[in-house]
């Protein structure tokens, strides 16, 4: 299963596509194989073919070599595709055969990392960022119905605690702007939780700053942020 999701490093934005399930093959593949492609996106169509191209070398390398595509990072105008594998020695070979023909300004780049960190510490999402990933995938079931997301309404935000003590302690304190108590709340995932209400526009900007703000609220009582819900424009 493959997650995208924005992450700023540096000063600088990137989109990074993570293969959450990779890790599942951690313990064969020791090897990091990193190709680094000069990325022309200015049409649709040259969009279409990088997307092609990109799809093509995982293909070939994950069938000829068995190695395991974890995920990409796209910025400044450069792709990152990193593959883990069992064996180093037909990487290159498999890549130029796919990439040579295409005209594509590329490099590779292959070392040992049996721990996975790279994968870990650059491409596996936080937990912060799995909740904007949860995010993005509502905002788009709005887009889909055709919602105005730039219509403010009632947003529902949950969380929960890992005891009763953490849920009334983070109450008492509430404080956040525009954000009022709505109910006690549980299910078979988690007990000790609670539906926040707050009137905004489900768009990404607004989304994010307030998942951040609520984020970074909970985390000083030990609990966590759960997501969130609202209805379509006119139907509440």
């Amino acid at each position: 299963m493959r997650e995208i999701f924005k992450r700023v490093q540096d000063s600088c934005e990137m989109v990074i596509e993570t293969n959450i399930e990779a890790s599942d093959a951690k313990d064969m593949n020791p090897w990091l194989f990193s190709v680094f492609l000069k990325q022309d996106a200015t049409t649709d169509e040259k969009y279409e073919e990088f997307l092609e191209t990109k799809e093509s070398l995982i293909i070939a390398l994950e069938h000829y070599d068995r190695a395991v595509f974890v995920g990409s990072r796209l910025y400044e105008g450069w792709a990152e595709f990193y593959f883990y594998a069992m064996d180093s020695k037909q990487l290159d070979a498999i890549t130029s055969k796919i990439l040579t023909p295409s005209s594509y300004v590329y490099e590779s780049n292959v070392v040992r990392d049996t721990k996975w960190n790279f994968y870990e510490k650059e491409l596996y999402p936080s937990e912060l960022e799995f909740c904007h990933i949860e995010s993005d995938k509502i905002i788009f079931m709005l887009e889909e119905e055709e919602d105005d997301l730039s219509i403010k309404r009632d947003v529902e935000h949950y969380l929960s605690f890992e005891t009763p003590s953490q849920k009334d302690r983070f109450l008492e304190n509430l404080d956040l702007e525009g954000v009022r108590f709505k109910d006690e709340i549980s299910s078979d995932e988690f007990d000790n939780g609670i539906a926040l209400v707050k009137v905004h526009a489900p768009t990404q900007e607004e989304v994010s700053e307030v998942v951040n703000e609520l984020y970074e609220k909970v985390k000083e009582f030990g609990g966590y942020y759960e997501g969130w819900s609202t209805t379509l424009a006119g139907k509440e």
